[in-house]
């Protein structure tokens, strides 16, 4: 697997190494061998899944202590444009996002820390977006920010009119108004 820093630090891009041949694949989707030798030392408490129509977009989120939550994302099915947002107070990168897209068949993973927004706009019908979480949900936790906030400047590619978000994603507050839990 090459995992790969990204410009927010702790967000990393995980590429595993596929073997393919005429019966189909093999990859490793999770070793914690390879992410402690990355210096990212975690346990993973639960999986979840979801399915999403071409369109959804789901975030941005993230959640505070007692919850903090660190997410290994990938996508079994379908694409998404998944984004990570630093909101850790005193970081170097504090107000910036990275993307990238994750594809069943490119089989990339992010490694999203706690302290960072997360979320994904699916680019396809019947996306299946898988993730191991490092903390249970915890309602009183949940933090967020508007999607397309234009200071955060994310490119989401697609068009305010075209997505479809949920009726809690759309009155989250826009990133300045956060009063950041986290801290660097």
């Amino acid at each position: 697997m090459t995992i790969t820093e990204t410009i927010i630090p702790g967000v990393l891009l995980l590429e595993p190494k596929v073997f393919s041949d005429e019966r189909g694949y093999f990859f490793e989707s999770y070793s914690k061998r390879t992410l402690l030798e990355a210096g990212i030392d975690i346990d993973f408490v639960q999986d979840n899944q979801s399915m999403s129509h071409k369109n959804i977009v789901r975030g941005l989120h993230a959640q505070k202590a007692p919850y903090e939550q660190g997410k290994l994302v990938r996508v079994l099915q379908g694409a998404v444009m998944d984004v990570a947002v630093d909101a850790r107070k005193g970081s170097p990168t504090y107000g910036r996002h990275v993307s990238v897209e994750l594809t069943a068949d490119n089989k990339k993973q992010l490694w999203v820390p706690p302290g960072c927004l997360h979320g994904f706009v699916s680019l396809m019908d019947n996306t299946i977006f898988a993730y191991k979480v490092t903390a249970y949900f915890g309602k009183d936790s949940e933090v967020g920010v508007f999607w397309n906030d234009p200071e955060l400047a994310i490119g989401w590619g697609i068009s305010e009119k075209d997505a479809i978000v949920s009726a809690k994603d759309q009155v989250l507050p826009d990133f300045k108004s956060l009063v950041s839990p986290f801290n660097y």
